[in-house]
C-alpha cells in the first residue's frame, strides 16, 4: 500500500498478463493488500516485498542487477530469489511469494519462509567483537545469519545498545524521529540469538598471541577470533572555553540527548564546522526553531568534498532556511554567552556544537602491536597483521581498488558492510571487501548521495542544475573516475555504484 493506505497497482494474487512485464523493471503491486513487486529478470519471475526493510524506500524504483535489487534511497541490496538482505544498511529479509504461470498470466500464491543459512563447516568456538556500533552489530547479525552457533560477545564502551547513529544528527535531533526508532534491534534479539552484550565496558589491553583481552577492572576475556570495531571520537578544539558545559560534540545518543535538552532553554546556537555533521546539526536545530550560526574556515561549505557548485548550493539551501554563515573565520574562544571570532567581534550563542571531524580510536590496536598507519591496516579480507584478528569500520584502512591506495572511510554503511564481510571471513568464506563506499546526507527535504571516494580530485563534471535538486557531480583524478555525488538522481547513483563494483572486479 502507499503511505495513504491505498492499494498500489495490481493484486498479484489475481495475476497479471505476462506481456505487461518489462525485463529488469519492477512492477509494483500487492498481494492481498501487502505491498509487493513482480520482477522479471533472466528467465525467471520473482514476487517479493516492495519496501526496503531499512527506511521503507520504494524498491520498485531501485536497480535490478542480476537476481538482486538495490534500494534507491540508501543502497541496501536484496536477493530476488530468497528475499534475504545481502548488504547493509538493511538487515531484515523481504517477504516473498511463490510464482505460478498459467494461461499467459503470472500469479503470486502462498508466502515462502526464509531460513538462516546452514552452519559453517569450520568456525571458531568464540568470536569477540570490540565495539557495539555499526560494524560490530552488522558482524554479530551476519554471524548468526550465516548459521554460526558459537559464542558471540560484543564489548562496547557506549552504555547504549547498538543504535542508528546517522539519525542522531538528522530526524532524531530535529525531533521528528521517536527514541524507539533508534535501536537497531530490541533487547530480545540479543537474548534470543545468544549475543552477549557487555556495554559501558572499556577494553584496556589486547594480547593477539594469547588471544586475550583485559577489560577495565581486570576481567580477562579470551577469544578464538576477534573483530576490532572501536570506531572514532570527535576531534576536540584546543581553544579556551571548549570544555564549558554549554559546549557539545555529537557522537553518541547521550550527546544528542544533551543537545536536545539544551534546546529547551535556548534561542540561539553556534555550530563550529561546516562538515556534513555540522550542517545536519544546523538543519535539525533550525527545524526546532533556533537561530543558527555556522562558523567555518572555508570559503564554500564542503567544497573540498562536493565541489564549489554543490557546496554553494548547500550553503544557499541552509541560508534560505535562515542559517547564518560566518565563513573564512574561526572561533578562538568560547565564553558563557558565545564565541570570540578570529576576525574580531563576538557571536552570541546560548550553546555551541562543535563538528570539526573525528579521529579513529587506535590506542588498543597500537598498544597490541598491530600494524597501523592512519588507521588499522587490513588486507582485502579485512584481516589485520595478527592472525584471527580483523578490523572494520572507522578504524580500518584497506586497499581500495578505485583510488589504488589504502584508504580509511568514516561512513556508516561502509562500516556495516565491512562488519558483514569480516564476519563471513571469520567463518572462512574468503570474501574480499569490494563494495564501493557510499553515504548519504540529509539537509531539510533534500538528500545528497555519494558513491566512491575522492579524497582529492582535479576535475569535477556537473550535469543538471543543483538549484533544481536534480544534478550529478562526477569527480576525476586524471582520467580515473573516483566518485559520484547526486541530488534527486537515485537511479543514477545506483548505476554509479554498480559501475564502480564492475571496475573493482576487473582489477581483482
Amino acid at each position: 500500500m502507499s503511505e495513504n493506505g491505498q492499494k498500489d497497482g495490481p493484486d498479484f494474487a489475481r495475476g497479471v498478463e505476462a506481456g505487461t512485464l518489462v525485463a529488469g523493471v519492477p512492477l509494483r503491486g500487492h498481494v492481498g493488500g501487502e505491498p509487493a513487486m513482480m520482477v522479471w529478470t533472466g528467465d525467471e519471475v520473482f514476487v517479493i516485498g516492495a519496501d526496503c526493510t531499512h527506511y521503507h524506500g520504494p524498491l520498485d524504483e531501485g536497480l535490478v542487477v542480476g537476481d538482486t535489487i538495490r534500494c534507491p534511497w540508501h543502497h541496501a541490496c536484496f536477493s530476488l530469489r530468497t528475499g534475504v538482505a545481502l548488504r547493509a544498511p538493511a538487515f531484515d529479509a523481504l517477504p516473498r511469494w511463490r510464482v505460478e504461470q498459467r494461461d499467459g498470466r503470472i500469479y503470486a500464491s502462498g508466502k515462502v519462509e526464509t531460513h538462516a543459512g546452514p552452519a559453517p563447516v569450520s568456525a571458531p568456538r568464540s568470536v569477540v567483537i570490540v565495539g557495539a556500533g555499526a560494524a560490530g552489530f552488522a558482524a554479530a547479525h551476519a554471524l548468526r545469519a550465516e548459521g554460526y552457533d558459537g559464542v558471540i560477545e560484543m564489548i562496547g564502551a557506549d552504555p547504549a545498545q547498538p543504535y542508528d547513529r546517522p539519525n542522531l544528527s538528522k530526524d532524531y535531533l530535529a525531533g521528528t524521529a521517536q527514541p524507539e526508532w533508534l535501536p537497531l534491534r530490541d533487547p530480545a534479539w540479543y537474548r534470543d540469538n545468544g549475543v552477549l552484550l557487555r556495554l559501558g565496558r572499556k577494553v584496556e589491553t589486547l594480547d593477539p598471541v594469547a588471544k586475550r583481552l583485559t577489560l577495565e577492572g581486570g576481567e580477562a576475556v579470551s577469544f578464538d577470533a576477534l573483530l576490532l570495531a572501536t570506531g572514532a571520537e570527535p576531534v576536540r578544539l584546543p581553544i579556551p572555553g571548549a570544555d564549558r558545559p554549554n559546549v557539545f560534540y555529537l557522537r553518541s545518543v547521550a550527546d544528542s540527548d544533551r543537545i536536545i535538552a539544551a534546546c529547551a532553554r535556548a534561542k540561539r546556537v553556534a555550530v563550529i564546522g561546516a562538515s556534513f555533521i555540522g550542517l545536519e546539526v544546523a538543519a535539525s536545530l533550525r527545524t526546532r526553531g533556533l537561530d543558527v550560526h555556522v562558523v567555518a574556515p572555508e570559503a564554500v561549505p564542503m567544497a573540498r568534498i562536493l565541489g564549489p557548485e554543490l557546496g554553494a548550493h548547500v550553503r544557499k539551501l541552509h541560508e534560505t532556511r535562515g542559517v547564518v554563515f560566518h565563513l573564512e573565520d574561526t572561533a578562538i574562544e568560547i565564553g558563557e554567552a558565545g564565541l570570540t571570532l578570529g576576525k574580531g567581534g563576538a557571536l552570541p550563542a546560548d550553546f555551541v556544537v562543535i563538528g570539526v571531524g573525528v579521529r579513529p580510536n587506535l590506542a588498543l590496536a597500537e598498544a597490541a602491536g598491530l600494524a597501523t598507519d592512519k588507521g588499522v591496516l587490513v588486507d582485502e579480507y579485512l584481516m589485520t597483521s595478527a592472525a584471527d584478528v580483523y578490523a572494520a569500520g572507522d578504524i580500518a584502512r584497506w586497499p581500495d581498488k578505485i583510488t589504488g591506495e589504502a584508504i580509511r572511510v568514516e561512513h556508516w554503511v561502509v562500516a556495516e558492510r565491512q562488519g558483514q564481510t569480516a564476519a563471513r571471513n571469520i567463518l572462512g568464506r574468503r570474501e574480499r571487501f569490494d563494495a564501493a563506499p557510499f553515504f548519504w546526507s540529509q539537509h531539510y527535504d533534500q538528500a545528497i548521495s555519494y558513491v566512491g571516494h575522492a579524497p582529492s580530485w582535479d576535475r569535477c563534471e556537473i550535469s543538471g542544475d543543483p538549484a533544481s535538486g536534480d544534478c550529478a557531480a562526477v569527480f576525476y583524478k586524471g582520467e580515473r573516475k573516483l566518485a559520484v555525488a547526486t541530488l534527486g538522481r537515485d537511479l543514477e547513483s545506483l548505476k554509479a555504484e554498480e559501475a564502480f563494483e564492475k571496475a573493482i572486479g576487473a582489477l581483482v
